[in-house]
């Protein structure tokens, strides 16, 4: 594999979980009579800049398409965390009427929404047809496409440049990263800022988070490696924010290369943290292995243990991240009775590999569950807030990631 950062060659594996179909090809009751396609799911990184990255086993084109079933707009938190952001940056770049705001991977104008009911001009750029319907239905100019360099030179020919440039949870995503990333230089005012969110991967080591790794992450960012990355396509990292959404994530703000922003401190004091916890070593990559197994083992032996006693199990939370966790660790409907969710797009399928059907949250009362396993650990307080009635009938909840941990409907924790 080449590095997608650097262009070396990379020979350490990170992270190896064999092999899985893609985590949202969420599956038809007619689809379980087909064939899945599994593509290997084997992380590696780089001894130079120490990036860590997988390989695109899956176009990019062939996962956000009109069947993508992620819709940000889908959690309540996720879209408060973005109506911050909005109220944050607004004042801090001075941005009005006379301002442009461009976000890539836009989805369904969980953000840009914000901008809108400010007056603030913006344009979305969302490849999934089906979520950018959405974002065009509540008034908000979206272009359905991916983020390249060269629609960044059509938008400024046609828009002009941007104040504004946002990505969250989008860079991971993308497999020519230096096309993205100098696409945003082209885009930005000589003075504009560009803000990425991505789950900090200093965070992933400490916390065993191996569940965020699959085909449509590409890579896994250390401030370190995105700073390597855009050093190398004209951009500069001037600040740094480390933000609790999503396990543990960095906001970072960047500026074309010449740009007179100063360089605030934080930059500085994560890059020694990382530094600090080893990721400037490559056995601390490399030692990550036999953690994970040991956690799926112990999760695994668990759900046997409750199910021999006759427990009833259901999973709350049709995400990428747990289908990673659930195909890894071989978990199958006789384990997990099924899976609820919010997400319209996701009821009546079933999860890709393990084959558990997912119906809507009310499945949970009529089911009356002994255990909900968390699936999307990053909003458990979300769903434990939703899904307090399971008190009723002594009802816990499990979290797996960053260790098995068994709580009752108040949140005290039970023994494993």
């Amino acid at each position: 594999m080449i590095c997608r950062c650097c262009g070396r060659h990379i020979c350490h594996v990170f992270l190896d979980l064999g092999a899985s179909p893609p985590a949202n090809a969420f599956l038809g009751k007619e689809d379980l009579e087909r064939a899945e396609v599994y593509y290997p799911l084997r992380a590696y990184v780089c001894s130079h800049c120490f990036l860590v990255q997988v390989p695109e086993a899956t176009a990019a084109k062939d996962i956000f398409n009109s069947n993508y079933v992620y819709f940000s707009s889908c959690s309540e938190a996720f879209v408060r965390h973005a109506a911050n952001y909005v109220d944050a940056i607004t004042p801090r770049l001075g941005l009005n009427e006379g301002s442009l705001v461009v976000e890539a991977a836009s989805n369904d104008g969980y953000l840009l929404q914000h901008f809108k009911a400010k007056g603030i001009p913006c344009l979305g750029v969302e490849p999934s047809g089906s979520t950018a319907e959405v974002a065009k239905a509540k008034g908000i100019d979206t272009i359905v496409d991916f983020f390249t360099n060269a629609l960044a030179e059509n938008i400024v020919a046609t828009r002009g440049h941007a104040d504004l440039f946002v990505g969250n949870n989008v860079v991971a995503h993308v497999p020519n990263l230096a096309d993205f990333l100098s696409g945003i230089a082209t885009l930005l005012k000589p003075d504009g800022t560009a803000t990425l969110e991505f789950p900090h991967f200093l965070n992933l080591i400490r916390n065993i988070q191996f569940d965020t790794i699959y085909h449509e992450h590409f890579s896994y960012f250390s401030l370190h490696s995105i700073g390597e990355a855009m050093r190398r396509n004209g951009l500069f990292i001037y600040r740094a924010d480390e933000m609790p959404v999503h396990g543990g994530s960095l906001r970072v703000y960047c500026a074309k290369a010449g740009s007179a922003r100063a360089v605030d401190a934080s930059v500085e004091r994560i890059l020694a943290e990382e530094v600090r916890a080893g990721l400037d070593r490559i056995d601390t990559y490399t030692g990550l292995q036999g953690r994970v197994e040991a956690l799926c083992r112990n999760f695994v032996e668990f759900l046997c243990r409750q199910k021999d006693k006759g427990a009833k199990i259901a999973g709350y939370g049709a995400a990428a991240k747990g289908n990673t966790l659930l195909n890894y660790c071989g978990i199958k409907p006789y384990l997990i009775d099924f899976v609820a969710d919010v997400t319209p797009a996701k009821m009546g399928k079933f999860l890709p590999g393990c084959h558990i059907p997912v119906y809507g949250e009310e499945k949970i009362a009529e089911f009356r569950p002994d255990y909900v396993v968390i699936l999307p650990w990053n909003w458990e307080k979300e769903i434990k807030d939703r899904l307090q009635f399971i008190e009723a009938w002594g009802g816990r909840f499990v979290t797996v990631i960053p260790k098995l941990t068994v709580t009752d409907a108040r949140g005290a924790e039970l023994a494993t």
